[in-house]
């Protein structure tokens, strides 16, 4: 993609998804997940209160799983594509798109524990960063013109 400033032209900024990012991103994941688990699995979880802020909070937990389960699936995916166990385009995009975590509902995550909301956004912020690249990655793609693909294809395999 182009564009012209002051007369010059500029190219936007190609993004560089790199074994050490993937790698970074997979570590962060992990830990932000074994973090979760060790909280909302806590009797401090457990004594939540009023009913509402409760249900709420088990509410919150179960989407911050969902969203760091999406995160390193996708992760693992991309691992696999560069290490060469499955090629890029023998995936279904379907697959390999991060899954659709919901948003977290930030009036009540006031209501909530500070760690219980670092947590939830922690896991918010991980996972629409992961999408941003992931959105990046296909929008590449699609742009790509066919023969090109193709030819990038064959170049992989031999």
């Amino acid at each position: 993609m182009e564009s012209v400033w002051h007369g010059h032209l500029m190219h936007a900024p190609q993004y560089q998804i790199t074994p050490k990012l993937i790698d970074g991103l997979y570590t962060e994941a992990m830990v932000l997940a074994d973090e979760a688990r060790s909280y909302f699995d806590s009797d401090r979880a457990r004594e939540i209160s009023p009913a509402d802020v409760a249900v709420a909070f088990s509410c919150e937990s179960l989407k911050v799983t969902t969203r760091l389960m999406h995160v390193i699936a996708w992760l693992l995916n991309q691992k696999a594509i560069r290490a060469g166990e499955i090629h890029a385009s023998d995936i279904m995009r379907e697959l390999d798109e991060l899954g659709y975590a919901p948003a977290t509902d930030d009036w009540m995550v006031q209501r909530m524990p500070e760690e219980a909301r670092t947590l939830i956004m922690a896991s918010e912020d991980l996972y629409y960063r992961v999408q941003r690249i992931s959105s990046h990655i296909y929008a590449e793609q699609e742009n790509t013109p066919m023969p090109h693909r193709m030819i990038e294809r064959l170049r992989q395999n031999f």
